[in-house]
């Protein structure tokens, strides 16, 4: 059996002085995060904005970079795209399709960790069958981890996980446990690929499982990237001491920081559908509701999507786009041989939201699974 896994729930005492001062600082934040994201008048909006980022963000850990602009193209057609820009939007199809099981479900199961991971990395390999796994300090070659290695060790770890994250009887706060959750996913390290990804989406599955958010609208990736360094060393402080509490802690920090940022875009994106409004009203005949939260919805919309939403026939979906073009609501492109319209007001916001990563890494610290 692993000698750095220890079986859940853990008979540590977990809520030090120091972890429970973090968390009061962490809770406070979140829940404000959750009433901020009520005051948007369509939660899809906030979604599909943080998701994009998120799918950027996590992929580009594992060293899969794209830009902002090949993935609105990759959203429109995936054919005429770049690979990385494809990674990204099938690990933002991963995310839904993760949220809609847990909501379903009601509960986070092996299957559902099973089945994102497969929208991940486009196969079936599934739960790691072979021995030979390990993970290696990328700059020096020496083995800085060694995870379960047999199935049925994995299975067992996993199982175990399972029933730990469910049952919410232990008297735990859950953002403690949800830095319990990943410190342990990413030791058991199940997959051949997509640990990492796989993982993090774990992370909000589970505060919203909790409902500690009601919708998947808070991402660590873009702190554990800022803080890589930081990251890797204390999980490999806590696996060879088997103190939790730097690690805990360092989670809750990024769940605090990460709140203040999502509600500073929630405030952004607001004022601009307020702004829209306005000078829809202003400067066109053609305002709704309907047609705002349209706009809003993706940053690029299709004439089919409007005549959808707005219930409206496709010549009248182009007119209205052809005012939102000229009068500076919309840009518009033609890619293959659709034309697209993209609101780079909103665009701009998650751009500038997203783009804004440290690009300091310490080679030191950089690790790569490898696989025998």
């Amino acid at each position: 059996m692993n000698q750095n896994l220890k079986k859940l729930p853990l008979k540590d005492d977990l809520e030090t002085t120091a972890v429970l001062k973090q968390l009061a600082k962490t809770s406070r934040c979140l829940a404000e995060l959750k009433g901020v994201a009520r005051t948007m008048p369509n939660q899809n909006i906030l979604i599909n904005a943080i998701m994009i980022n998120e799918a950027k963000t996590s992929s580009g850990i594992e060293n899969i970079v794209t830009t902002h602009d090949e993935i609105y193209k990759a959203m429109v057609n995936s054919k005429n795209t770049t690979p990385n820009a494809k990674e990204v939007v099938d690990y933002r199809s991963a995310l839904w399709r993760g949220y809609e099981l847990v909501k379903e479900k009601d509960m986070i199961s092996e299957n559902i960790i099973i089945e994102i991971q497969e929208k991940i990395e486009h196969n079936k390999a599934g739960i790691r069958k072979e021995a030979g796994t390990v993970i290696k300090n990328q700059r020096t070659g020496k083995i800085i981890y060694t995870p379960p290695q047999t199935y049925d060790e994995i299975i067992f770890w996993l199982r175990n996980l399972e029933e730990y994250i469910n049952n919410k009887l232990y008297d735990i706060d859950p953002l403690i446990k949800l830095a319990i959750i990943h410190y342990q996913f990413e030791s058991i390290h199940p997959f051949y690929d997509g640990n990492g990804r796989t993982g993090r989406i774990l992370n909000i599955l589970y505060l919203v499982y909790m409902e500690l958010l009601d919708t998947p609208i808070l991402y660590l990736s873009k702190y554990i990237i800022n803080t890589k360094q930081q990251y890797y060393s204390l999980f490999q402080e806590t696996r060879e001491t088997q103190n939790y509490e730097k690690w805990i802690i360092y989670m809750l920090k990024g769940i605090e920081q990460t709140s203040q940022e999502t509600i500073n875009i929630i405030n952004k994106i607001n004022h601009e559908m307020k702004t829209m409004k306005n000078e829809l009203r202003q400067k066109t005949k053609i305002y709704s509701k309907e047609l705002l939260e349209a706009l809003f919805f993706e940053f690029v919309t299709k004439a089919s999507y409007i005549k959808e939403k707005l219930n409206i026939s496709e010549r009248t979906a182009l007119r209205y786009l052809d005012v939102l073009v000229k009068e500076g609501f919309l840009s518009s492109e033609k890619i293959g041989r659709e034309r697209i319209y993209k609101n780079d007001r909103l665009f701009n916001i998650i751009k500038n939201y997203g783009d804004d990563n440290s690009k300091i890494k310490s080679e030191s610290e950089e690790i790569v699974t490898i696989n025998v």
